[in-house]
């Protein structure tokens, strides 16, 4: 694997992929506005897909559970400016402007931009600097991050619900909660902690609910999931494993046939 991360602030980075793919599942701590120059991004969340190449500009809300499969593509590798908008740096910023009524928004979806032309040059502008020796002036990282949250504000008047939103997940449904999102291979620690519980409240709490053990009931609901791709919509197990919260295609496999009796090549 060929993947390589350059940083020319904490809050600022190019990230290069080279090989097949490269997946991750996670919870991200910040939001984050990405600049596709290369590859393609298939980004899986509970209810939509989201596929974006070349081009492509969007934002990742914070506390937002998704599966990310990076790609290279057509010989070029996957290849991407991030920009972190962290809290500190929002609160910040929003402290210094009037945003009139704050009103929260809590859907959970990826903010597409497209190549919108505003946006394209904040982030082009940042690569000239990852070429540069030295640190990159605090100052001038300072004005990029509130220039392209500025423009962010300026062409989706509605981003403001999103960005100025600095509360921590409160307790929420756990069934609710964990039937629309089982298929994250998260550690248990940040399923309770979207559902506002300690690790140790949390389990208990499921176990009250469901009758079993978190593990063991999250493995059962993947099968399932991934015996209705199979069966009903015809993929290929190796299309499957990844998006419904496996990590590698032998364990997959193990656990369908025994589950089910069969392998899961047999379904399609």
């Amino acid at each position: 694997m060929d993947f390589q991360i350059q940083y020319i602030t904490p809050d600022i980075k190019l990230s290069t992929y080279d090989d097949k793919l490269f997946k991750t599942e996670t919870v991200f701590e910040f939001h984050m506005l990405v600049w596709f120059i290369s590859g393609e991004t298939k980004i899986i969340q509970a209810d939509k897909t989201y596929l974006f190449k070349t081009g492509d500009i969007f934002l990742i809300p914070r506390n937002h559970l998704a599966t990310i499969i990076n790609y290279p593509k057509d010989g070029l590798p996957h290849k991407a400016v991030v920009m972190h908008l962290t809290t500190e740096r929002l609160k910040q910023f929003y402290a210094s402007v009037e945003s009139g009524h704050k009103t929260i928004c809590r859907e959970s979806k990826i903010y597409s931009f497209q190549s919108h032309p505003l946006l394209k040059s904040c982030l082009a502008s940042l690569i000239p600097y990852f070429e540069m020796e030295g640190t990159f002036p605090e100052n001038i990282a300072s004005l990029k991050i509130t220039e392209a949250i500025s423009i962010l504000r300026e062409i989706d008047k509605d981003i403001d619900t999103v960005l100025n939103d600095f509360e921590e997940p409160g307790k929420i449904d756990l069934a609710g909660f964990m039937e629309q999102n089982y298929m994250f291979n998260m550690p248990l620690e940040k399923f309770g902690y979207l559902t506002g519980r300690s690790l140790s409240t949390f389990n208990r709490d499921f176990r009250k609910i469901f009758q079993t053990t978190p593990q063991r009931w999250l493995t059962q609901k993947r099968l399932e999931l991934a015996y209705y791709h199979l069966k009903e919509k015809h993929k290929r197990p190796s299309d499957v494993f990844l998006e419904v919260g496996f990590e590698d295609l032998s364990h997959f496999s193990y656990a369908f046939k025994k589950q089910y009796g069969l392998v899961p090549s047999a379904l399609t």
